[in-house]
C-alpha cells in the first residue's frame, strides 16, 4: 500500500510558544558560548588537566543518536520491513540534525572556531580526527541524497543509498570511538572494543530517542500511530541494550585483568568516587537493567516511552564516563616511579560542569529542535493522517 506524506499546518498557538522557547533556549546558548569564546574557558569548568568537557560530552552523545536515528531509518528500505516506512524520512531528517547539533557544539567549544573547517579539507591518514572530518561531511551528504530520494519517491535509489547510509553510520560512530580508541597514552580510553561498543550505544540511545519523538510528534499532530510498530521498536531496543551490556562487561573485565589498566578500571569501578556512582547507578542500574526489565514485561507505549527515556539517559551517562574519567586520572608517564612537578604531572585532576556549559548544551538541543519542528512544517515528512 502506498504512503502518502503531509506537511504539519504549523498554525496553533502552541507550535509557536514552543518556537518561541526554543528560540529562547538557543539564543542563550550561543551567547553562553559567545562568552567562552571571548573570554576564555577559565568561565567553564574544563581546565588542564581536562581540557575536553560537556561540549565534547554532547558531541559524541549526538553523533550517537544521529547514527542510530539512520540506522533504524533503514528498517523499511534496505531491510524489508515497510510497516516501518511512514517514520523514515522523519529518521533521516532527525539523524542529519543531530550531527549537524554535533558539530555545533564541537566548533563552540573551539578557541579557534573557524579552524574546525581544516579537517573538513586536508586528510592525513594517520589521524583520527582528519578521517573523521570526512566521515562527517560525506554523512551529511549521504543524508540529503538519501532524502531526496525518498521525496522523488525512487524506491531503487532509495534501497541503494539506505544500505550505503547504514555503512556509513556503523564507520562514522566507529570513527568517533577510535578517536578513544585509539588512544595508548590514556589507560580509561584505549581499547580495541570502544569503536563497536559506541556503535552499540548508538544504536540503543538512537532507537529509544526515535520512540519518543515518533510518540510525541504523531500525538501533537494527532496522527494515527500503529502502537505494534513501538512494540516492534522496542524489542529492537532491548536487544541493543543487552548488546551494550555485553561489550562493557568484556571491556571492562580485559581491562580489570590487564596489568597496565588494572589499577584506573578499579578507580572507574570501584573506588567510591562519583564516577563509579555514575557508572554502576547511571548507566547500569537506571540506563540499561531498568528499561530492559520493563520492555520485557510491559508492552504498552507509555511503558515503552519511559523505559526509551531511560536508555537516553543512560547513554549520555555511557558517554560521561567514558570522556571525563580518563582525563582525570593522571598518566603513568614512568611506570614504576612517582612523578611530580609544578605543572600537576601525576596529580589526580578534577572536573565540575559549569552553567556556562549546561546553558551551551541546552541551546546546541534547542537549536536541533527548532530545525526539526520547522523541517515538519516547510517539508512532507509525516505520513497523511488516517
Amino acid at each position: 500500500m502506498k504512503t502518502y506524506f503531509t506537511k504539519i499546518e504549523g498554525k496553533s498557538s502552541g507550535f509557536y510558544i514552543l518556537l518561541g522557547i526554543l528560540g529562547v533556549l538557543a539564543a542563550a546558548g550561543l551567547y553562553s558560548a559567545y562568552l567562552m569564546f571571548a573570554k576564555g574557558h577559565y568561565l567553564t569548568g574544563m581546565n588542564n588537566h581536562v581540557p575536553w568537557g560537556l561540549p565534547i560530552i554532547i558531541t559524541i552523545y549526538l553523533i550517537g543518536l544521529s547514527a542510530g536515528s539512520l540506522v533504524l531509518s533503514s528498517l523499511s528500505s534496505v531491510f524489508g520491513k515497510t510497516e516501518y516506512k511512514g517514520f523514515s524520512r522523519i529518521a533521516v531528517y532527525l539523524a542529519a540534525l543531530l550531527l549537524v547539533g554535533a558539530l555545533l557544539s564541537l566548533g563552540l567549544d573551539l578557541g579557534r572556531p573557524e579552524r574546525i573547517m581544516l579537517a573538513f579539507f586536508y586528510l592525513n591518514p594517520q589521524s583520527i580526527f582528519s578521517w573523521n572530518g570526512f566521515l562527517y561531511s560525506s554523512y551529511i551528504l549521504i543524508c540529503i541524497v538519501y532524502l531526496w530520494a525518498m521525496f522523488k519517491e525512487k524506491e531503487k535509489l532509495v534501497k541503494i543509498i539506505g544500505t550505503l547510509a547504514v555503512v556509513w553510520a556503523v564507520g562514522v560512530h566507529s570513527g568517533t570511538g577510535g578517536i578513544f580508541g585509539f588512544t595508548s597514552g590514556r589507560e580509561l580510553y584505549h581499547s580495541p572494543l570502544t569503536p563497536p561498543s559506541f556503535v552499540a550505544a548508538a544504536l540503543s540511545s538512537g532507537t529509544g530517542l526515535t520512540i519518543i519523538l515518533l510518540v510525541l510528534t504523531f500525538k501533537a499532530t494527532r496522527r494515527f500511530l500503529d502502537p505494534q510498530l513501538i512494540v516492534g521498536l522496542s524489542r529492537l531496543l532491548v536487544s541493543f541494550i543487552l548488546v551494550v551490556l555485553y561489550f562493557l562487561a568484556v571491556e571492562n573485565l580485559t581491562r580489570i585483568y590487564s596489568p597496565a589498566s588494572s589499577e584506573a578500571t578499579h578507580f572507574l569501578l570501584f573506588s567510591g568516587n562519583v564516577y563509579c556512582l555514575i557508572f554502576w547507578v547511571g548507566l547500569i542500574f537506571i540506563g540499561s537493567i531498568v528499561p530492559a526489565i520493563i520492555l520485557f514485561i510491559k508492552k504498552s507505549v507509555s511503558w515503552i516511552v519511559f523505559s526509551s527515556a531511560l536508555v537516553v539517559f543512560g547513554v549520555l551517562c555511557e558517554r560521561f564516563i567514558i570522556v571525563i574519567p580518563g582525563q582525570v586520572l593522571p598518566s603513568e608517564l614512568f611506570p614504576g616511579y612517582e612523578v611530580s612537578s609544578p605543572f600537576m604531572d601525576g596529580a589526580m585532576g578534577s572536573y565540575f560542569i559549569s552553567p556556562l556549559e549546561i546553558i551551551q548544551a541546552v541551546g546546541v538541543l534547542a537549536i536541533v529542535g527548532l530545525l526539526y519542528i520547522l523541517g515538519l512544517k516547510f517539508f512532507a515528512f509525516l505520513p497523511e493522517k488516517k
